[in-house]
């Protein structure tokens, strides 16, 4: 016992801010607590507000809307440009410099042009289902689409849960394509328009 009381000696303790060597190694550790830190916050406070009657007031009347957004930011589909998804190898992150309200909430565009273009005719550019999981919808239930995990069908823009969704949907994407049409109009009744 006294060996091990003895090792704590040798510990440094540091505090935030304090002692930390220049460049400060604690700082990427600090923005890593930080982040988590809100993001527990904001969850927390999510919850919380309904249960207090504040939800009308807050803005915060449904956590799971019509369109997906990033839950800390509010953007649409997580910032990525709608329009690169039909334009680009790969899609681009959108930038706050061209951003677009459209069905309630703010949509992000690589470029002018592309924003421009999204204006003209956003139902055409925008996921499907509002970039819930196709293949859920497909089946009767909502899932968060990831706007890395995707596919272009037949001109419309479709966001899958995992790699596996976009799979099974690719095996009959026309039946699951009216599968999900079908499902969707009883599904975002239950959602808020935000």
């Amino acid at each position: 016992m006294l060996a091990v009381a003895a090792r704590y000696d040798d510990l440094k303790v540091v505090a935030l801010g304090s002692d930390c060597p220049k460049p400060n190694p604690c700082a990427p550790i600090i923005a890593d607590m930080m982040k988590q830190i809100s993001k527990q916050f904001l969850t927390m406070l999510a919850l919380v507000l309904p249960l207090l009657g504040a939800a009308g007031t807050a803005g915060a009347a449904s956590l799971v809307t019509t369109v997906v957004t990033d839950p800390l930011t509010g953007i649409a589909i997580g910032g990525y440009d709608p329009v690169s998804y039909f334009t680009e190898r790969e899609p681009q992150m959108g930038r706050g410099d061209f951003e677009h309200v459209w069905a309630g909430v703010p949509w992000h565009f690589a470029s002018a042009a592309n924003l421009e273009v999204f204006r003209r005719s956003p139902e055409i550019y925008a996921p499907q289902y509002g970039g819930h999981g196709a293949m859920g919808v497909a089946r009767g239930f909502l899932s968060q689409g990831n706007p890395r995990i995707y596919t272009v069908f037949k001109q419309r823009l479709f966001f899958f849960y995992s790699p596996a969704n976009r799979e099974a949907f690719l095996l009959t994407p026309d039946q699951a394509a009216l599968d999900g049409e079908a499902n969707w109009q009883s599904l975002s009744g239950q959602l808020s328009a935000q």
